[in-house]
């Protein structure tokens, strides 16, 4: 075996290997020559080569998402490490353990004009949950800070930072370890199975008439037993919205927010008021009920997760840090279902809303809503979809999807920068899974880099809905068809896929109407020997008519 003479690197690989971190993703670089030697040279590791940062952070983000298990990033010092910035906090928005390794230079070389000499201890502190700052030598000190920070990212759930100096030479090999390092063993476990003074929250729960349970965004499908479920389902007084991500289903589920509560007057807001009001899972889409929820209080406002309570209604009553499976198994056996009209008044309301949608689908033209419907009805069952940010989750939130596909965007901060590394690497980390990824225009080419990389899986499919702009700009309130809105807020373009595909070794499919999308869908599916993207082109300016109009015709 061949390892780096470095010490340090030698500590930090060996701990990595003990604690099961083996997805390691590596950036080119000098500095961090001692780590990518030590990984890459070991056969325990599984290693990846990408060359943008910024990209192979939101891969990790991706890898790590799917498997569950840390992923380690590894760059070299200076600029480099600012790079993984958004990915850091999408990952501690979103939940996901990532574990940031840079190489850094001596504290004696920090400030003195040296190249690449930023201060990059503490870098992500705001959006971290452990900090690891290593001394130049190895110790048993440095060892308890390498195990703690990534037992911490296991057990938070979040992004920690390692940061390594070394000193040259840095490429130095030895045949044989110099170092046996620490290895800690931690069994905390977060949250309880217990729901502390359970019988006041049973009174409120058996006394309330309108309960509203709102789930957002969450990673693991089947978190909640279909038994808990189907509880939901029969209680009159239960309302059940769910986010598009949330990966619970159910056919008495409302999974369309803004389609049952954007046509809405005053008199329906307050039949929707919920008493009581319990969420679960990550953060919501809906721009439309978090307004409802912050102007029609709860009296109570329940959340549970074992990490964190976000007041995003400004209603939080009460953080019950558990599992939701252990909540509701501990909750229910001890409630009782009242007397209720809620669910029904609220159903009969959404049964007519899905009425008027497929009335109001078979008679629009060609647009990114009617582009929707036909890629999604013909994703493959037991597919994973990724999502992009902007208007194409917006869009995904209004059609159904098959439930058994699984639905993924990163939601934690909701930007465009990384959801197609995101995809990229999630269809790595699931690749017994076909992995769709629907974006827009503008989050594809922010994101181009991601596919500059050598381990895009052959079922990876892009679907690019191309409107020539930001159409998000379109579809929010205010704007206005000036040279300052269409150069600034839509960034209008002329730009294609049509080269990258071809620089990237990618099949490439277009459509421009109805029967060439079905015609080009279905190409691209069959082609399942290369990944692919397919471009569809619609109308810049009737995007937004169309989709606005659909609320409308709701009534």
């Amino acid at each position: 075996m061949i390892y780096p003479k470095i010490a340090l690197a030698q500590s930090i690989i060996e701990i990595c290997l003990a604690k099961g971190i083996t997805n390691i993703i590596i950036s080119p670089g000098s500095r961090n020559a001692p780590l990518t030697i030590g990984f890459a040279q070991n056969p325990n590791f599984k290693c990846y080569s990408i060359a943008d940062e910024r990209c192979a952070a939101f891969f990790a983000l991706g890898i790590a998402q799917q498997t569950k298990l840390p992923t380690a990033i590894v760059c070299t010092s200076g600029s480099a490490l600012l790079n993984y910035y958004p990915a850091v906090a999408e990952a501690f928005y979103s939940q996901i353990p990532l574990i940031v390794i840079s190489a850094d230079r001596p504290q004696s070389k920090i400030d003195i004009g040296d190249g690449q000499t930023i201060r990059q201890e503490n870098v992500f502190q705001n959006h971290s949950v452990f900090n690891a700052n290593l001394t130049e030598d190895a110790s048993v000190e440095n060892d308890l800070k390498i195990n703690k920070a990534i037992e911490t990212a296991i057990l938070q759930k979040g992004p920690v930072h390692i940061n390594a100096p070394f000193e040259e030479p840095l490429y130095e090999t030895v045949s044989q370890l110099s170092v046996e390092p620490k290895i800690t063993h931690s069994e905390e476990i977060l949250g309880t199975k217990i729901i502390e003074n359970i019988d006041d929250v049973v009174s409120v729960w058996n006394t309330s008439k309108r309960k509203l349970i709102l789930i957002g965004g969450i990673n693991e499908a089947n978190s909640v037993s279909k038994e808990i479920l189907e509880n939901f389902a029969k209680d009159p007084s239960i309302v059940v919205l769910t986010e598009t991500t949330s990966n619970l289903h159910d056919p008495s589920f409302i999974n369309s927010i803004d389609s049952l509560i954007t046509p809405f007057d005053d008199c329906d807001f307050k039949e929707l008021e919920p008493e009581v009001l319990i969420t679960f899972g990550g953060m919501i889409v809906s721009k439309r009920i978090k307004a409802f929820l912050r102007k029609y209080k709860p009296a109570h406002h329940w959340h549970i997760d074992t990490l964190r309570a976000y007041d995003t209604f400004n209603a939080l009553s009460k953080h019950f840090v558990m599992e939701p499976e252990d909540f509701f198994k501990e909750l229910l056996p001890k409630t009782a279902f009242v007397s209720s009209k809620y669910f029904s008044k609220i159903d009969k309301i959404y049964d007519l809303r899905k009425i008027r949608k497929q009335e109001y689908l078979r008679k629009i033209t060609f647009s990114d809503f009617k582009v929707f419907e036909k890629v999604i009805e013909s994703l493959p069952k037991n597919s994973q979809l990724q999502i992009s940010n902007s208007s194409a989750i917006r869009y995904a939130q209004l059609i159904e999807i098959d439930p058994s596909i699984e639905v993924y965007c990163n939601r934690g901060t909701s930007g465009i920068d990384g959801s197609t590394s995101t995809a990229v690497g999630a269809a790595v980390g699931r690749s017994d899974k076909q992995t769709v990824f629907i974006t827009g225009d503008i989050g594809f080419l922010y994101d181009s880099n991601a596919l500059w990389n050598s381990y895009i899986p052959k079922n990876f499919k892009i679907i690019l809905i191309n409107n020539g702009g930001g159409g998000i700009f379109r579809i929010l309130p205010g704007h206005e068809e000036k040279p300052v809105f269409n150069t600034y807020f839509e960034t209008s373009h002329q730009l294609t896929a049509e080269h990258l595909a071809k620089m990237y070794d990618l099949n490439y499919f277009t459509a421009k109407d109805v029967a060439s999308l079905e015609k080009n869908i279905a190409a691209l599916y069959n082609e399942n020997n290369t990944a692919g993207i397919l471009e569809v082109f619609t109308p810049t300016f009737e995007n937004d008519v169309v989709l606005k109009q659909y609320f409308k015709e709701l009534v």
